[in-house]
């Protein structure tokens, strides 16, 4: 293992705080350390390396960008490093992390009572709890206002029946917040495990996300009080401005997969020799992978620091975040691609990264909002006319 030390063509850390790199370095050295040495074990597994919830806990790593009950209150820059580092090590890390304070933690500060607010977010804070976020069904994914769950006012309770799929965290979770069809609109629920009637199972077979728990939840005739509900958030808009807050982090932490594979390749054209006894790096079609893969790189760089520079002034909004979302996770699909091309029959070999990254990032295309949806999204933002149906 070597420290790894960032990939910067355009000077890019010049833009950066002396406390925004350290809060990168961190968590880099965290990924050196804990997580690299060990996580293609951790995939070949099928394993979620659940020891390091309370390390991450202590560094500060849960709602990071958030402010009170023990949150770090970074800014949404330091946020972004954070998740770029955790994605270099894997996407199933920085998914799980980015659950836990984008997508349940976040809600709950924004749109949940006082008593929710005290008795949730310190304990998911210091990883004493975990948290999931059930909004997909299995036949509404890109469609969530087509959900079926339904909650059905009986007295001082709801009554939940329902089903979401592919949910991250969904058999580990201490609570879930279940987004259903009620009289009243969409509302969230948080539903504790254990409650009666509540399943959830691990989604097995999965070629990739295998570092990642990810589940399908029931819900069967599941009574919870009337103050499980999140009283702030009312309507379709309160889940999407979650996933929002998620898609950011995503944006970021595709640079740091991307980093991964480039970083792998170009290392290893160096010291690949073929026919002439010369390293592949000297060969004119590899150069023009490895320009294009640094060239794509800077230019993911750039954009999510501007999405971030805007976000802590509060003039980001879903279509910037969209546009970083699906510009940063299709560079970083196409790098692995290429990457894997380079590295040849290594490419797919577990003693290498990049197949890893490549199969996770599969997955990262889709989920948040496939790349085809934030086509339409940015599609409307500039055109000024929706083309979703």
């Amino acid at each position: 293992m070597f420290a790894f030390r960032g990939v910067d063509y355009m000077e890019i850390d010049s833009l950066f705080s002396d406390e925004e790199k350290l809060v990168r370095q961190t968590v880099r050295e965290f990924v050196d350390r804990e997580v690299l040495p060990h996580i293609e074990e951790w995939n070949r597994e099928g394993k979620f390396p659940r020891h390091l919830v309370p390390i991450m806990a202590e560094l500060g790593f849960y709602g990071a960008n958030l402010h009170g009950y023990g949150c770090a209150g970074l800014n949404n820059v330091q946020y972004g490093l954070i998740m770029q580092e955790l994605e270099r090590g894997d996407s199933g890390l920085r998914s799980f992390v980015s659950v836990q304070g984008a997508l349940v933690m976040y809600p709950i500060l924004e749109y949940g009572s006082e008593e929710q607010k005290n008795r949730w977010l310190p304990a998911l804070q210091q990883g004493k709890a975990i948290g999931c976020f059930g909004l997909t069904e299995p036949d509404f994914g890109s469609n969530p206002a087509g959900m079926r769950t339904r909650a059905v006012k009986d007295g001082q309770h709801y009554v939940i029946n329902g089903e979401k799929a592919w949910i991250t965290s969904g058999s580990i979770a201490d609570v879930a917040l279940i987004w259903c069809r009620t009289d009243d609109g969409i509302r969230g629920f948080l539903v504790e495990r254990g409650t009666p009637g509540f399943t959830a199972r691990d989604i097995k077979g999965k070629w990739s996300l295998r570092a990642s728990v990810t589940s399908t939840l029931a819900l069967q005739e599941v009574r919870v009080p009337a103050c499980a509900m999140l009283p702030g958030a009312q309507g379709l808009k309160a889940p999407l401005r979650c996933l929002t807050q998620a898609r950011y982090g995503i944006g970021w932490g595709a640079i740091g997969a991307a980093m991964a594979c480039y970083n792998e390749a170009l290392e290893y054209a160096k010291a690949r020799k073929q026919f002439d006894d010369r390293p592949i790096a000297s060969h004119q079609m590899v150069q023009e992978k490895l320009a294009d893969m640094i060239t794509e790189i800077t230019k993911a760089q750039l954009l999510a620091l501007q999405v971030g520079r805007l976000k802590d002034r509060g003039r980001a909004d879903f279509a910037h975040v969209s546009m970083l979302k699906r510009n940063n996770v299709k560079m970083a699909l196409d790098i692995a691609r290429a990457a894997r091309d380079i590295l040849g029959a290594n490419g797919v070999a577990d003693e290498y990264p990049i197949f890893r990254h490549m199969c996770n990032l599969e997955s990262v295309y889709t989920y948040e909002g496939t790349h085809n949806i934030h086509t339409l999204i940015i599609g409307e933002r500039v055109t000024g006319i929706p083309a979703y149906k």
